[in-house]
């Protein structure tokens, strides 16, 4: 896969403009990102869906906390019916800054995205669905046919989300863009295999890279500080540690994102967030990144900001993922 995460903060027609150059330029799989502070993403998928002809849409991610997950299901085969057979699944367990925001935060976990996903996979089946566990379902389905398969791709970074994605789903979107921290996830995916099922198929571990990629590095690394600040402030310890990390100052990007202060929060952002949670600079030195880290992935997801020209970055990040295959 050779994916590409736009974010709706843009108006939708501008975010469909994107979609179509993307691709042109080569990529192959477009992801919306979720929050609920922005655009919702499957608006933007279903005029996706009806602007582009080959490249696979889906949400990258959304959580099984803000939708009834049989719903959720029902959006997903939406955009699959929409896009005549192209949607992907991109689902987690949220980010925990914008979820404290709906009193939501402690239920994220591991249990919610993979009873969500199981469970989807046999409404879109054609299956009428009970389900008490996190959530509950009675005898659910859904109206209409699904075009089949919608590959699963499950959202995360701890080493158990890791593991039972490697278990149960078709791939991991590793929020990561560093070989330190790829390195660390196909150690995880690797044990997870051990149990995976014969009849899943071949399993992608792919890079969910923050990339910011320009002709000016400095203005490339600059760009980088929002996407930085949400990464940095959702980061486990061991990440953080990881990296040489400052805990109490990535705590205090994520209290500054909670409350609304997002020009505090980006200025809080360290160079060092910035080496360790984002491509960034010149097409040269994404492209090194991006081959240091497909040492460890099987493929690349390039996500935001991009880099401070979205127009000339959806190009020059294609530019550098082809080189970094080279």
């Amino acid at each position: 896969m050779f994916g590409i995460e736009l974010t709706p903060e843009h108006p939708l027609d501008r975010l469909v403009d994107l979609g179509t150059a993307a691709e042109a330029a080569g990529y192959d799989t477009l992801f919306v990102s979720s929050h609920y502070n922005n655009r919702s993403p499957f608006a933007a998928l279903s005029r996706l869906a009806a602007a582009t002809d080959d490249i696979r849409l889906g949400p990258g991610v959304v959580n099984p906390l803000e939708r009834h997950p049989v719903t959720l299901a029902g959006e997903v085969a939406t955009v699959a019916e929409a896009s005549d057979g192209r949607a992907v699944f991109g689902i987690g367990p949220g980010d925990p800054s914008t979820l404290g925001n709906l009193g939501l935060a402690e239920d994220r976990g591991l249990r919610p995205v993979l009873e969500a996903f199981k469970i989807a996979r046999r409404l879109w089946d054609g299956e009428r669905v009970s389900h008490d566990g996190t959530f509950t379902a009675e005898d659910a389905g859904l109206n209409f046919d699904v075009p089949t398969p919608i590959p699963t791709y499950v959202g995360g970074e701890g080493p158990h989300m890791c593991k039972m994605a490697a278990k149960h789903a078709d791939g991991l979107l590793y929020n990561g863009s560093h070989p330190a921290d790829l390195r660390w996830a196909r150690d995880q995916v690797d044990d997870g295999l051990d149990d995976r099922l014969d009849d899943l198929g071949e399993f992608d571990l792919a890079a969910y890279a923050s990339v910011s990629v320009a002709a000016d590095g400095t203005a490339a690394r600059e760009a980088a500080r929002p996407p930085v600040a949400f990464i940095a402030a959702g980061s486990p310890p061991p990440v953080l540690k990881r990296h040489g990390i400052d805990a109490d100052r990535a705590d205090e990007v994520g209290n500054a994102i909670a409350a609304g202060d997002f020009t505090d929060a980006f200025d809080l952002v360290t160079p060092a967030m910035i080496d360790a949670f984002c491509a960034a600079g010149t097409v040269d030195e994404v492209a090194d990144r991006l081959a240091d880290v497909l040492a460890y992935a099987d493929s690349v997801v390039v996500g935001s900001p991009l880099g401070p020209d979205l127009d000339a970055a959806i190009d020059l990040a294609a530019e550098a993922h082809e080189r970094a295959r080279e």
